[in-house]
C-alpha cells in the first residue's frame, strides 16, 4: 500500500511580494528550499495563516539569501506582503517506509532567514 505523507515544511515564512502579472507559482529563497529539502517545480501547498487560504502550486527558485517568498499569478490574490504562510510538500511512500519517515521542518527567522 502507498500513502501520501508530509515530506517537508517551511513553517511561518512571511510573504514578501505578490506578483499578479506572472505565470503562477511561489518564488522561494533557495536557502529555504534547500533547508526544507524542496526542489524547483515541486508541487506544494501554501497555507496562509492570516486569511485561511490554501493554494496548490509549484516552487520557483528565488535568489539565495534574499528571503523572498513571492506569490505569483492567480496565487497573488490569496495573500499579501506581511502575511504568514506555511509551505508544505508531500511524498508518496510505501506504508511501512512511511512509518519510519521523519519530515524536514524549517522555522525561518525574521526576514525569512535560516
Amino acid at each position: 500500500m502507498q500513502i501520501e505523507i508530509l515530506k517537508s515544511k517551511v513553517h511561518r515564512a512571511v510573504i514578501t511580494e505578490a506578483n499578479l502579472n506572472y505565470v503562477g507559482s511561489l518564488t522561494l529563497d533557495e536557502d529555504l528550499m534547500d533547508a526544507a529539502n524542496m526542489i524547483e517545480n515541486e508541487k506544494v501547498h501554501i497555507v496562509n495563516v492570516n486569511n485561511g487560504e490554501r493554494i496548490e502550486t509549484y516552487l520557483i527558485k528565488g535568489k539565495r539569501g534574499s528571503g523572498v517568498a513571492c506569490l505569483n499569478g492567480a496565487a497573488a490574490r490569496r495573500g499579501e506582503p506581511g502575511d504568514v504562510i506555511i509551505v508544505i510538500s508531500y511524498a508518496i511512500m510505501d506504508f511501512e517506509e512511511a512509518k519510519k519517515h521523519t519530515p524536514t521542518i524549517v522555522f525561518p527567522k525574521e526576514g525569512n532567514k535560516l
